[in-house]
């Protein structure tokens, strides 16, 4: 039996699910970050968003990743973004040892909360608030995913939040084997999961460390700061063109 698409209706227009990203490209940087300041981050977001608990690399430390996507063609039009996610267990499961959250870490099938999202286009933030409840808001970017070194900036009220280099890397396989990952966000005293599905990459380079981060003084900013974020990325990652779609919300009850 097929069922029909639902459909979303965004500043009078229609979206019809899934969501279809043809062309995007993106810069990620990730640094281990003090568990137990995420965890007061993701209690802080809102009351049920406290049954997420962070995944644990190693006693006293997860992953906090920022990036920087830049939505070239797409049934939401072209906008940037910049994220920071938090790397969660998944609810429904005991908590897991640092060995196991490591072999998530290198499959690539970990789980993550969207705990900000900035973005630079009225309707992109319409519908990621009302489809999925992630949690985007308004910024200005400087982007530049063409150099070899590839940077981001992002800024919102006038006040700088992160500046981000990644430099080059590896050169990693182009990969169209599908790959579902599970996005986490808290919006509205919601907790909602959405299927986001990577369908294929190309031009991907990655490496160990290879990022600067420099933090401003807006308020996204000091939470970083108090997460005592790892001096050096852990590793970084540039990729040229990303494939993918995203599903419908669920309510994580």
């Amino acid at each position: 039996m097929t069922h029909a698409a639902s459909t979303h209706e965004i500043l009078g227009s229609t979206v019809t699910m899934p969501v279809e990203i043809r062309h995007a490209r993106c810069i990620v940087a990730g640094f281990t970050a003090d568990s137990s300041a995420v965890e007061r981050a993701i209690r802080s977001a809102g009351p049920t968003e406290g049954r997420l608990r962070p995944l644990r690399i190693r006693p006293g430390r997860t992953m906090c990743m920022v990036v920087f996507v830049d939505y070239v063609d797409g049934d939401l039009g072209p906008y940037n973004e910049f994220g920071v996610c938090f790397l969660v267990e998944d609810p429904s499961r005991p908590p897991s040892s640092p060995l196991a959250a490591l072999g998530s870490l290198a499959r690539g099938d970990a789980r993550a909360l969207i705990h900000h999202l900035p973005v630079d286009g009225d309707f992109t933030l319409a519908a990621g608030r009302g489809i999925w409840g992630f949690p985007k808001t308004l910024a200005t970017f400087d982007v530049d995913h063409d150099a070899a070194t590839k940077h981001g900036r992002v800024s919102a009220d006038g006040q700088l939040i992160a500046d981000l280099t990644v430099r080059p890397g590896i050169t990693v396989p182009d990969n169209a084997k599908d790959t579902v990952l599970n996005a986490y966000s808290q919006l509205d005293g919601v907790l909602r999961v959405t299927p986001w599905r990577l369908t294929s990459t190309s031009g991907t380079r990655s490496r160990v460390g290879g990022a600067r981060l420099t933090l401003g003084d807006h308020p996204i900013a000091d939470e970083l700061r108090s997460l005592k974020l790892g001096r050096h990325a852990l590793m970084s990652t540039s990729v040229d063109k990303v494939t993918m779609t995203f599903e419908d919300a669920t309510a994580v009850s």
